[in-house]
C-alpha cells in the first residue's frame, strides 16, 4: 500500500483529505506543520508528500525545499490560490506538481499515481546518450556533467530522457505534458519551470543554454 504524508495546518481539510485518500487505498500520515512533517518524513519516508503552501512557522515553500534537499520523493503542492506567482514559486522550490483548493480527490489521486510512475529509469534501450559534456544514462537513472553526477528529481530525469530520446527534434509543451506528466490537458507552466530547473543543473550558462534550447512558438529541444 502506497504511503502519503499530508502536511496541512487546517484540521478540517487535513482530516477530509486523509479520509478520502484512505478510501482511495492509501496509507495516510498527517502533520499540521512543516516542522512536524519534515520530522515524520525523515523518520519514516512516505511515497508521496502533499504540502499546503500557507503553513504556519516554516511555510510550504521552504518545506518543499527541505524535502527536496533530502531526496527525490514526489511532492505535490496544495494552494488555496491559483496565483501564478505562488504556483511557479512552488514548482521552482522543487514541487513536481500542484493542485488548487478545493481539492478534487479523484484528480489528486490520479496525479499522485502519475508522479509516482515517473521512475528513475526510462524506456530507452540506449545505455548512454551524450550531448557534449552532458551524459544521460537512462538504464542507470544517472546524469553526468563533465563526468560529475548531477542530482535531478524523478520528473526532471523523465523530462530530460524524453527530450534526449527525440534529440534535435522540437517537442511542444503539450507533447511534454502528455509524455512526462501524462496529462492530456494541463498547465504548461509545469514544463517551463522544470526546463528552467534543468538548465540550472546541466548548462554551463543557463541564461544562454547550449543543449536545452527554446524554439520560440514551438517548444523545446535537446541538441548536441
Amino acid at each position: 500500500m502506497a504511503a502519503v504524508l499530508v502536511i496541512e495546518d487546517d484540521d478540517r481539510i487535513r482530516l477530509s483529505l486523509a479520509l478520502a485518500l484512505e478510501d482511495e487505498g492509501y496509507a495516510v500520515r498527517e502533520a499540521p506543520t512543516a516542522e512536524e512533517g519534515l520530522i515524520a518524513q525523515r523518520r519514516e519516508p512516505a511515497d508521496t508528500v502533499l504540502v499546503d503552501l500557507m503553513l504556519p512557522g516554516i511555510d510550504g515553500f521552504e518545506c518543499i525545499r527541505e524535502l527536496r534537499r533530502d531526496g527525490d520523493v514526489p511532492i505535490i503542492a496544495i494552494s488555496a490560490r491559483s496565483d501564478t506567482h505562488d504556483i511557479v514559486a512552488a514548482l521552482e522550490a522543487g514541487a513536481d506538481d500542484y493542485v488548487v483548493k478545493p481539492v478534487e480527490v479523484k484528480e489528486l489521486s490520479a496525479r499522485m499515481r502519475a508522479v509516482r510512475r515517473r521512475t528513475r529509469t526510462a524506456a530507452s534501450p540506449v545505455s548512454a546518450l551524450v550531448f557534449g559534456e552532458l551524459e544521460i544514462r537512462p538504464e542507470a537513472g544517472e546524469v553526468l556533467r563533465h563526468g560529475e553526477p548531477v542530482a535531478v528529481t524523478r520528473t526532471e530525469f523523465r523530462l530530460l530522457c524524453e527530450l534526449a530520446d527525440h534529440a534535435g527534434r522540437v517537442l511542444s509543451r503539450q507533447q511534454l505534458l502528455e509524455r512526462v506528466w501524462e496529462y492530456s490537458i494541463g498547465d504548461e507552466r509545469l514544463v517551463d519551470v522544470h526546463v528552467g530547473r534543468l538548465r540550472q543543473k546541466i548548462e554551463d550558462n543557463p541564461a544562454a543554454p547550449r543543449h536545452l534550447v527554446t524554439v520560440r512558438g514551438l517548444g523545446y529541444k535537446l541538441q548536441r
